[in-house]
């Protein structure tokens, strides 16, 4: 997509890397204020757009055959359906766990994504990576981010999923459902759509390498270094063009992960309830909650992504001019010690 990418690959990345020994530490490139800003996108926008995702839940959840979960006709039944038994809160269960998911699901990978790019770099963040790089980065990441977070999405799944609002809940909060979710089914049960979640991983792969390629070909139209911040139109534009084309390419693998993570339906493995979706339901049933989950992944990627950019250019900012003051002071130091200093005497 871009002229500078067309050069760049394992070859030439090896060769960068292999100037210095620090080049080969992985965590000399991390930086918390990935993580920082990562979180506050992810917490942003999960406050904002928490009800849409528990809608699209339990849409992609009804099979048609659990009486468990109600039947919504479309998006705006569903919404005024719940807000009428439900009320208010109703359009906001499972949103602790949500915001602690999202939050560090998008810090940590933020987080790994940078520091396994700037990694690959070699340490020179303007030095353009191809789109098998950046797939490889975002990989690695949700791989990691995922083993870290799976037993967070289990819990707010099944918050999400506790519909009769009258009757005595069956977990009363973040922390009960993960105690009594152990306590019932061990810790395969917080792992509960682990496999389709590694699946999607190439969810993340896909939107990021497409991210990072519109941006540096946008960068490279305008002869510009490729980590230059960008306007806030910008950024909206790419982050949802990007979060599109992954949601269309893997959103089957959603619905397969939310029905496992169900308890009112019970599937043996992920092969199993991918056999049984097809048979009753055909192809229709991997796009079920295809409408609302859109509705809400977009915006809340281009909420996510805005926010993450701007608080780590600003933060990133602020690190390189404090590093420039303690660099400039240190200097300062020594040379007024050189001054200081009394001649040496000379020897007759």
């Amino acid at each position: 997509m871009s002229k500078m990418n067309s050069t760049t690959g394992p070859g030439a990345v090896a060769a960068v890397v292999a100037g210095s020994p620090k080049k080969f530490n992985v965590f000399a490139h991390l930086k918390y204020e990935h993580m920082v800003a990562g979180v506050s996108g992810g917490v942003a926008s999960t406050l904002i757009l928490h009800p849409l995702d528990l809608i699209k839940i339990r849409f992609a959840v009804n099979d048609g055959r659990t009486a468990a979960v109600p039947q919504y006709r479309g998006l705006g039944s569903a919404f005024t359906t719940i807000f009428r038994q439900e009320g208010f809160r109703g359009l906001y269960k499972g949103v602790t766990p949500n915001v602690w998911g999202s939050g560090s699901s998008w810090g940590l990978y933020f987080m790994f994504y940078n520091t396994i790019k700037t990694f690959i770099q070699g340490g020179n963040t303007t030095m353009p990576l191809g789109p098998t790089m950046h797939m490889l980065a975002a990989a690695e990441s949700g791989a990691l981010t995922l083993l870290l977070t799976n037993p967070i999405w289990v819990v707010k799944t099944r918050l999400c999923l506790q519909c009769d609002a009258t009757s005595s809940a069956e977990y009363r909060g973040m922390i009960h459902a993960l105690a009594q979710i152990y306590k019932e089914e061990g810790i395969r049960g917080l792992y509960r759509g682990f496999v389709p979640g590694m699946l999607g991983v190439s969810h993340g792969a896909i939107q990021f390498m497409t991210y990072e390629e519109l941006k540096n070909a946008y960068n490279d139209y305008r002869k510009l270094p490729i980590d230059t911040k960008l306007a806030t139109t910008e950024y909206l534009a790419f982050a949802a063009i990007s979060k599109l084309i992954a949601a269309a390419a893997t959103y089957p693998y959603q619905v397969v992960r939310a029905r496992l993570q169900d308890h009112h339906h019970r599937y043996n493995g992920t092969w199993d309830c991918i056999k049984q979706t097809w048979r009753f339901e055909g192809m229709p049933g991997f796009y079920k909650g295809l409408q609302a989950s859109l509705v809400r992944v977009v915006p809340a990627c281009m909420i996510t992504f805005l926010v993450y950019e701007n608080v780590s250019h600003f933060m990133l900012a602020r690190r390189k001019d404090a590093s420039q003051i303690k660099n400039q002071a240190t200097q300062s130091g020594l040379d007024k010690n050189q001054q200081l200093e009394p001649p040496k005497p000379t020897k007759n």
